[in-house]
């Protein structure tokens, strides 16, 4: 995997700004400030722990008011929950930083919120449902954008080589309301309580069939 990962970093670091801005300028997009990407059940956010760090230094809040564990993973044989990464944390459906003044974290929103609706696959631009899409598209604009998308595939394969190298593997086992949310991320293993992310025990349990 990590032989893999180091030729993904490859062909990311030698990509061309100049034929993915050429694509997004025939793609067209402006954005609509409608919000959409940033509300709904389906629209999580995944974040990383530098970013995390950059929020928290923006808001001032706590590692666990700006980011929460995903539900999706697997159990070990102790009733511990473990995950990958962190996302965007939510009040309900919607980002908790969501307001109709628009993001309140805007000059320290994650690349993934900064490059939407694009995205690179292998070096090919990919693009998410997204009313902006055929809008009117400066050089200018095109070029910003690519240029912070290969910075956003770069950050992104370099993380994941990071989790691959630091991640400790372990038996597999049964749900459980007893154990712990772990969490797998760049920067190694992280061992939080249920109790400090209200609700997800509960969440999980039910994906799982444990309730």
């Amino acid at each position: 995997m990590l032989a893999e990962l180091a030729l993904q970093l490859e062909r990311a670091e030698r990509l061309s700004t100049e034929i993915v801005a050429r694509d997004i300028r025939r793609f067209g997009f402006r954005c609509q400030r409608c919000g959409e990407c940033c509300r709904g059940e389906e629209n999580t956010v995944a974040v990383f722990p530098l970013e995390i760090r950059a929020i928290m230094g923006e808001t001032g809040e706590g590692w666990l008011e700006a980011a929460e564990p995903p539900l999706e993973g697997e159990w070990d044989s102790g009733g511990n929950f473990h995950t990958l990464e962190w996302r965007l944390r939510k009040t309900g459906r919607d980002c908790r930083y969501f307001s109709e003044g628009g993001c309140r974290i805007y000059g320290r929103r994650p690349l993934l919120c900064e490059t939407y609706p694009f995205y690179l696959d292998d070096g090919r631009l990919r693009w998410s449902e997204c009313r902006g899409i055929g809008g009117e598209i400066s050089s200018e604009e095109a070029t910003k954008l690519a240029e912070l998308l290969k910075r956003r595939q770069i950050f992104e394969i370099r993380e994941a080589i990071e989790l691959v190298r630091k991640y400790e593997e372990f038996e597999r086992g049964e749900p459980s309301p007893f154990g712990r949310c772990i969490i797998h991320d760049s920067e190694g293993v992280h061992e939080i309580e249920w109790a400090e992310i209200s609700g997800a025990l509960g969440r999980r349990l039910r994906r799982s069939g444990g309730w």
